[in-house]
C-alpha cells in the first residue's frame, strides 16, 4: 500500500482518532494547531487534560490518540497563512486533508473543500462536526450527541436515569467513518483521478446504528423496547449480568438451542419448564426467569458457572474491569506501544484490525505496532515548511508575523 499524506486541523477526539488509524497504517499524518492566541493555551485543549506524561502539553489524555503523528503550528485567520496551508497542499503532495471545526469557520479559515481543492484538484476533504455542514453553528461533544441521538435513553436500568456510554462512542464512530469513507474516496481517486468531499454528520452516524430500534417505531411497538433495559436484551430471554457468590457474569442465550442446553445443566434444571422452552414463551416470563437465573448463580463462583457454560457452549464472560481486559492473552499480544522521552514503554489500545505482518517495529507494508511519541505543540512546523520549499529568512518572516509557531 502507498504511504499517504494526510494533513489534518485536528482537536478533542473523534478527528484524532481517525488520524490515528491512518498513522497505524504507517501513512504520514500532520496535525495543525492554531498559534498561541490571547491568554488561552496554544493548540489542542486536549494537550492539557489529564495527569502530566512528558511536559505540561502531552499529558494523559492526549498521547494514544496521537502517536505517530508531526505538529504544526498555522494561523489560519490570516490569509499568507491560508496561502501557506495550500503551498502545503500542493508541495507535500498531500493525499487528505481532514478538519473538525463547526461548518460556519470553513470559509473564514481557508479550508473549505472549494478554495482546497482549486490549489490540489485530486484532493480528498473530510469534515466531522455535530450534525452536517446544514447547521453549520452546531458544536459537536460525544455526550451532547449520545444524548440527541438517543443513546442515553437506551442506556441505563429501566427504573434509573438516562446513562452516558462508558466510552465516547459517538466520536470514535465519527473517526471510523473517516476512515472508511477516506478509503472508498482512495478507490474512486484510483479510477477516475478525482478528489472528493466527505462530511461526516456526528448525529447521523450515531442515528445509522439504532438498527435495533429505530424501525420499531414504524411496526408499533410497546414503548418498553424502545428504552432502557438495564443489562438485559430486549429480544433474546434470558440475557442479563447475574450474581455469583464473589462477583457476576454475563450470559446469553441467543436461541432455543442454547436455552436447552442450559436447562440440562444441573445447576439450572429447574428454571425449565414446557412454557420456556421457545424464546416467546421465555419473553412472557422474562422476569420470574431473571429472578429463577440470580437464585441459582449466586450460590456459585463465577470461575465454577463458568466452566459449566463453557461445557454447555453458553455464550458468557466474566465482568473484567480494564486492568483484566489488558491481561487477556487475545488483547495483551495486540497492544500497540509507544515510547516516551526517556525510554519507558507505554502500552495503548491494539489496532482495529489485524494486518498483514504487522510487527513491532512496521514491515515494508508500512504498519507497525509501535509509534512515536506524540509531537510537541508546533515541533515539526519549521522542518515542514522547510520541505515545502520555505527558505530559513521566509520562515524566520512568517514567525516574526505571527503566521506560524
Amino acid at each position: 500500500m502507498k504511504r499517504r499524506t494526510v494533513l489534518s486541523m485536528e482537536q478533542a477526539l473523534s478527528l484524532p482518532y481517525a488520524t490515528l488509524r491512518f498513522a497505524q497504517l504507517g501513512w504520514r499524518v500532520i496535525r495543525i494547531e492554531s498559534t498561541p492566541a490571547g491568554d488561552g493555551l496554544p493548540g489542542d485543549p486536549n494537550r492539557y487534560i489529564g495527569g502530566k506524561v512528558a511536559d505540561d502539553d502531552r499529558r494523559s489524555y492526549f498521547i494514544a490518540p496521537n502517536v505517530g503523528k508531526e505538529a504544526i503550528a498555522l494561523n489560519l485567520k490570516e490569509p499568507q497563512g491560508q496561502a501557506l496551508l495550500r503551498k502545503l497542499l500542493v508541495e507535500l503532495d498531500v493525499d487528505v486533508f481532514c478538519c473538525n471545526t463547526v461548518p460556519r469557520r470553513y470559509r473564514q479559515l481557508g479550508i473549505d473543500y472549494e478554495t482546497l481543492a482549486a490549489a490540489k484538484p485530486d484532493l480528498i476533504w473530510a469534515g466531522i462536526s455535530a450534525m452536517g455542514p446544514d447547521y453549520p453553528d452546531a458544536p459537536g461533544y460525544d455526550p451532547v450527541i449520545q444524548a440527541m441521538a438517543g443513546y442515553m435513553e437506551l442506556t441505563g436500568p429501566a427504573d434509573g436515569p438516562p446513562t452516558l456510554s462508558g466510552v465516547p462512542i459517538v466520536d470514535l464512530k465519527a473517526g471510523d467513518e473517516v476512515y472508511a469513507n477516506v478509503m472508498l474516496a482512495l478507490a474512486e481517486r484510483a479510477e477516475t483521478g478525482r478528489g472528493m468531499r466527505i462530511d461526516v454528520s456526528m448525529l447521523q452516524a450515531a442515528a445509522s446504528w439504532l438498527i435495533t430500534t429505530l424501525p420499531l417505531l414504524d411496526f408499533d411497538c410497546q414503548p418498553n423496547e424502545i428504552t432502557r433495559c438495564g443489562n438485559e436484551h430486549r429480544k433474546f430471554i434470558p440475557t442479563n449480568v447475574y450474581p455469583t457468590s464473589d462477583g457476576f457474569i454475563y450470559m446469553a442465550i441467543g436461541s432455543d438451542v442454547q436455552w436447552k442446553r442450559l436447562t440440562e445443566i444441573p445447576k439450572f434444571a429447574a428454571v425449565g419448564s414446557p412454557a420456556r422452552a421457545t424464546n416467546e414463551g421465555r419473553h412472557q416470563e422474562r422476569e420470574a426467569i431473571h429472578r429463577d437465573m440470580a437464585a441459582e448463580t449466586r450460590k456459585y463462583a463465577t470461575a465454577e458457572i463458568a466452566a459449566d457454560f463453557r461445557q454447555a457452549t453458553i455464550p458468557h464472560a466474566p465482568i473484567h474491569d480494564i486492568p483484566a481486559v489488558r491481561k487477556l492473552d487475545a488483547v495483551s499480544r495486540k497492544l500497540t506501544l509507544t515510547r516516551m522521552p526517556g525510554g519507558k514503554e507505554v502500552h495503548m489500545q491494539p489496532m482495529a484490525v489485524d494486518l498483514p505482518a504487522v510487527s513491532p517495529k512496521g514491515t515494508s507494508f508500512g504498519a507497525s505496532q509501535e509509534l512515536t511519541f506524540p509531537p510537541k505543540y508546533g515541533e515539526h512546523t519549521r522542518a515542514v515548511l522547510k520541505e515545502a520549499g520555505c527558505k530559513p529568512e521566509e520562515i524566520a518572516k512568517l514567525e516574526q508575523d505571527r503566521i506560524i509557531a
